[in-house]
């Protein structure tokens, strides 16, 4: 089970990155998060290059990937029309 606080943290918009998860409406694409961090990028070095992102943003990407693997509901993502 995921936990939807922290799925309310990625949103969508059409307008952003073609309408790829985001999150907290910035230009932080879930996807570069994920990619970052398969390659060996930290959290610390997360949070060090990107002053705004929060530890629990890192936990929503993951926890979005989870989401999406395991066919679960995202209705807690917030999507943009």
């Amino acid at each position: 089970m995921i936990d939807d606080d922290l799925l309310e943290r990625i949103t969508a918009r059409p307008d952003v990155f073609g309408g790829k998860p985001i999150i907290r409406d910035m230009r932080l694409s879930v996807e570069l998060i994920l990619s970052l961090l398969a390659q060996g990028v930290s959290q610390e070095e997360l949070l060090d290059d990107y002053p705004d992102l929060e530890p629990d943003d890192i936990r929503a990407c993951i926890a979005y990937a989870c989401a999406v693997i395991a066919g679960d509901s995202l209705a807690a993502v917030s999507v943009a029309s």
